[in-house]
This record gives C-alpha cells, sequence and structure tokens, in this order.
C-alpha cells in the first residue's frame, strides 16, 4: 500500500471513529441517567416501632449473607426515634425528653448498620417517626413538625447526631432519608384524620434545615426526601436543593393494601382485587401505573435521583394478583434505572414468612421462602 492509500484509508477510519464516538455521545445525552444507583433491597424493621421493649426477630448476619449471595444491594432501616430515647413509658413524652438519647439503644442500630456494610450493602437510614411527625398512630407527639418550630429544631438536632456518628462515612454506603411519608393531619396523633400534602414551603423550610444540620458533619453526606401526600408526589420544591427523591410502589392500594387493617376503614368488605381489570369503580391496568410513574420519570430525567424506597404487597393480596402487578411495576422502574426496596425482608410483605395462604412455599432454613417473588425480584 503506498502513502496516499494508507492515509484515505487511516482518514476514514478516524471519520468512522469519529462518527461512531458522537453517535454514542448522541445517544447518552437522550438516556437519562439516575444520579441514584439501582439499588434493591429491603427495608428492615428493627427499629421502626417507638417502644423497644416487644420482642421483635432481630436481622442477622445469616440474612445478611442470604440477601448478598441472592444479589441484592441496599437495606433501608426506618427508625421511630423513641426508640433510642430514655423516658418515662407510662405517659406521653415531653418536649424536652426528645433529646434524652439512650446511648444503647443507638449503639444496636449502628450494629445493624455495620453488619450491612460488612455484607456490601448501602444502607439508608430513614427517620420513619421524627419529632412531631410519623403516618401511623401509636405514639403521642409533642408537637407538630410542621408547625412548631421546637419540632423542626429537635428533627434537625437528630439528623445532625446521625450525620456526625457517620461523618467520615463514605456516600456509597451510607445514606439519609429525612422523614417517611410525610402529609399534613389535622390530628397529628390520629393516622386516619383528614391528611393532604404538605405545603410545599413548608416541606422545603423543613428539609433544608436538615440537610444543613447533616451536611455540616459532611459535605458530601447523601440526603433523600420521600415524596409528599405519603411518598406519592415528587417534591418541586426541593429541585433546587441537592437531595435526592424517594416514590413508592404501593400504588394502587386495593392492590396492595387489601385488606390491611391500618389502611381500610372497612378491611372485610372490599371488593376483589385483579391485575389487570375492573376493581369497584376502577378499572386497574398497567397504563395507570405508567402514568403514576411518568412525574417520578421527568423528575429523574430533570437530574434529581430517585428511588423507590418502599414497596410491595400485604399477605391478603391473592398472590398471583400480586406478581402480575409487581411485574409491571419492577419493569418499569427498571426500564428507567430506579431502585426499589420491599417493606420487609421477613414478614408480612416479605419474601421469608409472609403468611400468605396460597403460595407453595419453599423450605429455607427454617423459614417460609416465596420462591416466586424472590426469583421476580432478582429479575430486575
Amino acid at each position: 500500500m503506498d502513502r496516499r492509500s494508507f492515509l484515505q484509508q487511516t482518514g476514514l477510519i478516524t471519520v468512522g471513529w469519529s462518527l461512531a464516538d458522537k453517535a454514542a455521545l448522541a445517544a447518552a445525552a437522550i438516556a437519562p441517567v439516575n444520579k441514584l444507583p439501582k439499588w434493591k433491597g429491603f427495608n428492615l424493621l428493627d427499629f421502626y416501632i417507638p417502644d423497644p421493649t416487644p420482642s421483635r426477630r432481630p436481622t442477622t448476619e445469616e440474612h445478611f449473607s442470604w440477601m448478598r449471595d441472592w444479589g441484592f444491594d441496599f437495606i433501608r432501616i426506618p427508625i421511630a426515634y423513641p426508640h433510642y430515647l430514655k423516658f418515662d413509658r407510662g405517659r406521653n413524652i415531653r418536649p424536652e425528653e426528645v433529646y434524652q438519647v439512650d446511648q444503647q439503644k443507638v449503639e444496636e442500630i449502628q450494629a445493624l448498620v455495620a453488619m450491612g456494610h460488612k455484607y456490601g450493602m448501602h444502607v439508608c437510614l430513614n427517620l420513619h417517626r421524627a419529632p412531631g411527625y410519623c403516618i401511623n398512630a401509636g405514639f403521642h407527639e409533642p408537637y407538630n413538625l410542621w408547625t412548631d418550630q421546637a419540632a423542626q429544631d429537635a428533627f434537625c438536632w437528630h439528623w445532625n447526631m446521625w450525620a456526625k456518628a457517620y461523618k467520615n462515612v463514605s456516600r456509597k454506603q451510607i445514606s439519609f432519608d429525612l422523614l417517611n411519608e410525610p402529609s399534613m393531619r389535622k390530628d397529628m396523633n390520629d393516622q386516619h384524620s383528614p391528611s393532604g400534602p404538605v405545603p410545599g414551603e413548608v416541606y422545603r423550610k423543613v428539609a433544608k434545615a436538615a440537610l444543613e444540620a447533616i451536611r455540616k458533619e459532611n459535605p458530601d453526606h447523601l440526603v433523600i426526601a420521600d415524596g409528599n401526600s405519603g411518598g406519592n408526589s415528587v417534591i418541586p420544591e426541593l429541585m433546587e436543593l441537592d437531595i435526592a427523591q424517594s416514590c413508592r410502589g404501593y400504588y394502587p392500594h386495593a392492590i396492595s393494601h387489601y385488606k390491611a387493617p391500618w389502611a381500610n376503614k372497612d378491611p372485610e368488605h372490599l371488593p376483589e382485587p385483579l391485575w389487570p381489570g375492573q376493581v369497584g369503580n376502577q378499572y386497574l391496568s398497567r397504563p395507570m401505573l405508567e402514568a403514576y410513574y411518568r412525574p417520578w420519570i421527568e423528575l429523574m430525567q430533570k437530574g434529581v435521583g430517585v428511588h423507590c424506597g418502599e414497596a410491595g404487597c400485604w399477605k391478603k393480596t391473592p398472590h398471583g394478583v400480586f406478581i402480575a402487578w409487581f411485574s409491571d411495576v419492577l419493569e418499569i422502574l427498571s426500564a428507567h434505572q430506579i431502585g426499589f426496596a420491599t417493606w420487609n425482608f421477613i414478614g408480612d410483605f416479605g419474601i421469608l414468612d409472609s403468611g400468605r395462604e396460597d403460595v407453595a412455599y419453599e423450605d429455607w432454613h427454617g423459614h417460609k421462602l416465596d420462591r416466586e417473588l424472590l426469583e421476580l425480584m432478582k429479575k430486575y
């Protein structure tokens, strides 16, 4: 080959490489990247109730080894702040007592975090009950997080405490989910009282203050905010803050919370769930799921990290309906690189010991394993 032919051919190759590079860059520009990893895993419920005295089966190293070996890399730890306080539980807590930390209980939480890290899990700490707010009943709050500055100050104090404890831990290993499923209620101590979204400017004020309390300890800490209206709605007022957002995998409740006593005033008189199909006055189908998740996908496309912090179905939903619906949920989330966590690992929403009456369980080291659900979760 003479020099002229060589230059002509190498020039064409260079042009080809250049065009290929441009095409790759264009494709990357079209396909948005989620700023959060596509974590998948479970909520662990060791500390989510206010009273630490009732016995709960603790998460063990053996459980973590199963999670890891099955391909999971994420745990969310919902915490009720009274769980790690010292006060007289024979009466309602007083505002000054929300600062009385029981160090032994804090260390129990830290031990679970350390166990998660040992097995390669990203650990997300969440205040399931914060000073002045919880979506659940079962504890009388001394004030209202959304209206009382004293509650907001305590909220920031608790987050500063946790941020300080993990001051030198990478955001790849730990994140801070500010508050579980925020909403407004006329009676903060009654989960069935009328509720609605937190006013955006109020949510922003509370979240921004907590963000600053956390970032005071480490400016690189990863902070997440649950969606408004109980985790269902994006929070546009937070978009300018460096805070990721967490959606839910419970829509519609006619599927996910069928006969759940805490979510239905008359749980025994509900239409049988179908997917897809007519349930009550609604036809439930994949298009309604796609419409539900569209605002979350658009949020991610605007550069806000998105993760589904809770998902799944209570044990009374027929298993076939649950699997059909959850397949659509996970397929939609996965197509947009959004990870997920089921509400629990062992228990009513879990892959072990769910108590469902229509599952052919597999014996797993003395537990009842829902293999079909496990394989579905592993797929995504």
